[in-house]
């Protein structure tokens, strides 16, 4: 910043003091949230009180305190940071120094400033007290995201406050990872541009974070960028920054891209550790390339890098996936895996999805037997295996065993019960599971909507069924093709074609395409209904 500090100080200090205008619902006392002064002078001698000290120590420097009468003293903001400066700087006692920083809050009766804020900071942070400093800036951090104080004042204070190097870069690398805690990072990687200018740099753990943050914004040439810079100032590369970038590949399906970066990390004397491997060859699994996936995990061994239960369980979910439990076996008898919930999981789900519910629940009772908990995916699977075959009694004793165990249901766990009661003709319960799923605060997606849409549509409930469609988007969420062709669907089936029509023009204007199924339908309704002008339009249409 250029502007000169007088500039600074009435922005800053035009009230008498800067915190009180903060509502305190959103902003409590800046020590409020911290632990009571006093449990930080226990170690002190009980002969001596903390005020008596305070005042042995200030007079040293023409300080006359009176500790019965403190409030006599003019605690203002210039007074504050010099008796917190002599205090420090006499005694080196972090803790003292933040008992007199609180017990002067209270005298003034308000809030302190910001710039004494940030040198009870500097102090706490010397004597290795950055848990409480950490506080102290988070408050900060969200006064500056409400544009009340702008991120380059907060870091003009702390410069100006600083009297170690060391500590100031400390301070500035905290700011930073409280920046990305509360979501602002490009304020974070503004501070680190600052930073750079007076040739410092976030911590290595922060720096990672940082990347993590960018790369999870898919903002992939900032990150490169960034990871520059760290080099360039000498921090190293290393294997878990390697792996972040790699994440971020596979997640977009560019496995090749991660493989030449995980290749070329050994030009760098780094060698790939187990969590790299695991991300491509989980990747690869997700993608149904098992052969390459099993090659891989095989060579690893070979270079000496031992799987651990995450990778290996990764590969047999892939092929339980594909319907091949045999090959999934022998990789558990190969590695002699010892089972656990994911691969358990996996084995469920595939025995599910094969209709065979008396293996999958004694599987699922195995679990039980070995010690293991389920999980809400365990529950889930089952749920949905019973769902299918529309067993409700099967399905809702699970339910109650999940929610017996402490278990919270999901989203998905309440939309298969939903659906199979709908299909098992129990509009009532299917109506209480949905209310119930919002009452307890779980947020519908377009997944349940479609669901409950459809069971109202084949009831013939289509006033309900347009109900859900505002509801859906009051919600937020858009009605996509399948919602759509649900409604035409419905309203074809019970006579209202002209209606179904006049939507699928819409769609058409709209840009989205309906499906083969609501085409058919509406065809054979406009022919039932002996429309065959708009019959043939349509068949055009979809011809095209």
């Amino acid at each position: 910043m250029k502007a000169s500090f007088s500039v600074f100080n009435k922005l800053l200090f035009r009230r008498k003091t800067p915190f009180r205008h903060v509502p305190s619902k959103n902003l409590a006392s800046v020590s409020s949230c911290l632990l009571e002064s006093q449990h930080f002078i226990t170690q002190h001698s009980e002969q001596c009180s903390p005020m008596s000290m305070i005042k042995s120590i200030l007079s040293k420097r023409g300080w006359n305190i009176n500790p019965e009468h403190l409030c006599t003293i003019d605690l203002n903001e210039s007074n504050v940071i010099r008796i917190l400066t002599d205090l420090f700087e006499e005694s080196l006692d972090a803790e003292l120094a933040f008992y007199f920083f609180k017990l002067s809050e209270c005298c003034i009766g308000s809030l302190h400033s910001l710039k004494s804020v940030c040198k009870m900071i500097h102090i706490l942070v010397s004597r290795n007290m950055n848990h409480i400093a950490v506080d102290f800036i988070l408050h900060l951090v969200r006064i500056s995201c409400s544009k009340e104080v702008s991120e380059d004042l907060l870091f003009k204070l702390f410069f100006e406050i600083q009297c170690d190097r060391k500590v100031l870069q400390t301070v500035c690398s905290m700011l930073v990872n409280c920046y990305i805690k509360e979501n602002k990072v490009s304020l974070a990687l503004e501070l680190t541009c600052q930073m750079k200018s007076f040739n410092m740099i976030p911590s290595i753990g922060v720096c990672n974070s940082l990347l993590k943050a960018l790369l999870g914004l898919n903002q992939l040439d900032l990150a490169w960028d960034f990871l520059d810079q760290m080099l360039r100032r000498g921090i190293g590369l290393n294997v878990s920054i390697v792996s972040l970038f790699i994440d971020k590949y596979c997640s977009k399906g560019h496995l090749l891209s991660a493989w030449t970066l995980l290749m070329d990390t050994k030009n760098y004397g780094i060698k790939p550790d187990v969590v790299a491997y695991t991300i491509i060859i989980d990747s690869l699994c997700k993608m149904s390339c098992l052969g390459e996936a099993t090659s891989m995990l095989f060579k690893i061994t070979r270079l000496g890098i031992s799987p651990d239960s995450v990778l290996v369980s990764s590969v047999i979910e892939g092929y339980c996936k594909a319907g091949k439990p045999k090959e999934a076996m022998n990789v558990i008898n190969f590695f002699n895996l010892k089972p656990n919930i994911f691969v358990y999981n996996s084995f469920i789900t595939k025995l599910c999805a094969d209709g065979d519910m008396i293996k999958a629940s004694l599987m699922f009772q195995e679990m039980f037997e070995l010690g293991l908990l389920p999980d809400c995916v365990s529950y889930t699977t089952i749920i949905g295996g019973y769902c299918k075959d529309l067993d409700m009694n099967r399905a809702f004793q699970y339910f109650g065993k999940m929610l017996k165990c402490g278990i919270k249901p999901s989203v998905t766990t309440h939309t298969l019960l939903i659906d199979a009661c709908f299909k098992s003709g129990d509009l009532e319960t299917a109506e209480s599971l949905f209310q119930k799923m919002i009452t307890e605060g779980l947020e519908p997606d377009t997944v349940t909507f479609n669901t409950v849409i459809d069971g109202y549509g084949k009831k013939g409930h289509l006033h309900k069924a347009f109900m859900l469609v505002d509801m859906m988007r009051s919600a937020g969420i858009s009605p996509d093709a399948t919602t759509y062709n649900i409604i035409i669907d419905s309203l074809i089936k019970r006579g209202f074609t002209n209606e179904a029509k006049d939507i699928l023009d819409e769609l058409v204007r709209r840009g989205i395409s309906p499906d083969m199924v609501t085409f058919t339908n509406i065809i054979d309704g406009l022919s039932k209904k002996g429309n065959f002008e708009s019959m043939t339009f349509t068949n055009i249409f979809f011809s095209v």
